[in-house]
């Protein structure tokens, strides 16, 4: 289920879906052929192989439509169907599930596809002890509840914004120093500033600023685009000089090449494909007499 924060996200992200939908008219075709308290129920249907999630957005898609719609989830979210599973049923009258069909349909579909795709990377590096992130690289306005999918998938959240954490990336360095020694520098001003309260991630790019980071301790390195063999070479240097700092991997990474990433004895790899390339997730809502 959402967490209170991901509810009033979901909450204000429907309103708006639906404004933008409904419009100031409404739905002009059902207040046409559908008589207002004609009964309906209707299922949702998997017509592809995958991994749901956004079941909770799609019952209150139909709660704010018409409060006596009733839903009935028939899964629960993380679960995986396989092509022709019912995931939900809707029942009251037909003009009002007319009504929020698209959009409960485009909540669930959207999610569930960020969900599939993200248990695809998992079972991708099933059996390391390898964690699978997401990264902001979100629908603006969808964060929290792309993050949700992700987790439904099996994968785990980065930080969901700029105020979670310290991520020191290439283009802060550019602003602090030249050579392999900004990262330390860099390192030092945050610990300076925020001491131990907040996680502290530094972003290399070669061996020599890997070297430099380790030895100012921060809490995890990103090692950008780095090869395989380099990889492995960092968690050497890394098991060598600062054992409790962390390791994540992150560029290039995709279903073909994380696996041996994963290999390297990374501790994490950060994909921000999960959110920003996951196709919808075909589903459908059939009506039933």
């Amino acid at each position: 289920m959402f967490t209170p924060a991901e509810a009033s996200a979901c909450d204000r992200l429907i309103r708006w879906a639906l404004e933008e939908d409904l419009g100031s008219a409404g739905d002009l075709t059902s207040q046409a052929v559908v008589p207002p308290d004609r009964p309906g129920r209707a299922a949702f249907v998997a017509r592809a192989a995958g991994v749901i999630a956004g079941l909770p957005a799609a019952r209150q898609v139909f709660a704010i439509v018409d409060p006596d719609l009733m839903f009935t989830p028939r899964v629960e979210d993380g679960a995986v169907v396989a092509p022709g599973a019912a995931l939900a049923e809707v029942r009251g009258r037909m003009r009002s599930i007319l009504t929020g069909e698209r959009t409960a349909l485009n909540f669930v579909q959207r999610l569930s596809g960020v969900a599939t795709l993200t248990r695809r990377y998992v079972e991708a590096a099933a059996g390391l002890p390898c964690q699978v992130l997401d990264t902001r690289k979100t629908t603006p306005g969808w964060r929290l509840l792309e993050k949700y999918a992700v987790r439904c998938g099996g994968g785990h959240n980065h930080r969901m914004g700029l105020g979670d954490g310290v991520l020191i990336k290439d283009n802060h360095l550019a602003a602090v120093a030249a050579g392999p020694g900004a990262a330390a520098e860099a390192v030092r001003r945050a610990r300076e500033k925020y001491g131990n309260s907040v996680p502290l991630e530094v972003e290399v790019d070669d061996l020599d600023q890997l070297d430099a980071a380790l030895a100012v301790r921060p809490d995890v390195v990103l090692l950008d685009n780095m090869s395989p063999n380099r990889l492995c070479e960092a968690v050497r240097r890394r098991d060598a000089a600062a054992p409790g700092v962390l390791l994540e991997a992150s560029g290039g990474v995709n279903l073909t090449t994380i696996r041996a990433i994963a290999e390297t004895g990374v501790d994490r790899v950060s994909v921000g494909a999960l959110t920003h390339s996951a196709p919808a997730l075909d589903i459908g809502l059939d009506y039933q007499p």
